[in-house]
């Protein structure tokens, strides 16, 4: 019978696979299942967690056709690192590129309750390893630093590759820094205009020592700003030749406004005091 895949945004359950203590025909019913979906949906394997079956059962599609059935496997050995372009039938259209063992030996049982064992290799090895993650309730995405995860979450958000590398969004992090610079500019422009109307030292002494903060972490925040959207620019492939560009004249155009502004609180308000 094919069965319905989990995919996301339904998230995958907590627990873990549980391991097969009764090789009768519901376990033989259950594999079938699991290879009516595989050439349902002409994949390469299925975990029985993969169907909403918290069995530690995993199915594999060979080359000639035929299936190999992995009842209760486990990873004892591995070697060497291979990174590959993963999909998984839980993301859909959404590739990651995931650093695994490239050589596994793995231990598991067959329909007739034999232990068996096995070596793999290449693309094998990459599929088992995939597969063996839904038996602990997780999948590559686990297996992503940080910032490949960020990557990651923006293709699934497009539900295609489309992500961090090919899509340019029209908003960023930097947008909002460059919002606080205009901010403290304003304010600042508020305290030169309102020294127009203060006589008293001491007054002008505090407006020039605030307005000199204000200086000071403006002009941090430019720089801020400078390196920071550079960097966020580079890691939107497609964005990178207009937004680099954008990037400096932006900073350009700002710090033009604060050195006029810094003129003008010298000379309004520091030489009245």
């Amino acid at each position: 019978m094919i069965r319905e895949i989990i995919q996301y945004p339904t998230p995958l359950s907590l627990e873990f696979g549980v391991n097969v203590r009764q090789f009768n025909e519901e376990l033989f019913a259950l594999i079938e299942d699991l290879k009516d979906t595989i050439n349902e949906n002409n994949l390469e394997a299925l975990s029985a967690f993969q169907i909403g079956n918290y069995k530690n059962v995993i199915v594999v599609k060979k080359e000639d056709g035929t299936f190999l059935e992995l009842i209760n496997p486990s990873l004892i050995a591995h070697s060497g690192k291979i990174t590959t372009d993963e999909k998984t039938s839980y993301y859909g259209d959404v590739s990651a590129e995931i650093t695994r063992f490239e050589k596994v030996s793995i231990v598991y049982q067959d329909r007739d309750a034999k232990d068996c064992s096995l070596q793999a290799e290449g693309d094998l090895a990459v599929v088992l390893q995939r597969k063996i993650d839904y038996l602990f309730g997780a999948t590559f995405i686990q297996k992503m630093s940080a910032d490949e995860r960020d990557k990651f979450e923006s293709k699934l958000k497009y539900g295609t590759d489309v992500g961090m590398s090919d899509y340019c969004p029209t908003t960023f992090f930097r947008d909002k820094i460059l919002k606080a610079i205009n901010i403290l500019m304003i304010f600042m422009l508020i305290v030169v205009v309102g020294s127009f109307f203060v006589k008293e030292d001491a007054i002008l002494q505090t407006l020039w020592k605030y307005q000199s903060y204000g200086l000071i972490g403006t002009f941090l925040l430019h720089i801020v700003y400078l390196f920071y959207a550079q960097y966020e620019g580079k890691k939107y492939v497609s964005c990178s030749s207009c937004q680099i560009g954008n990037i400096i004249g932006t900073t350009v155009i700002s710090l033009i406004k604060f050195t006029l502004l810094s003129i003008a609180s010298y000379f309004i308000i520091y030489s009245s005091m």
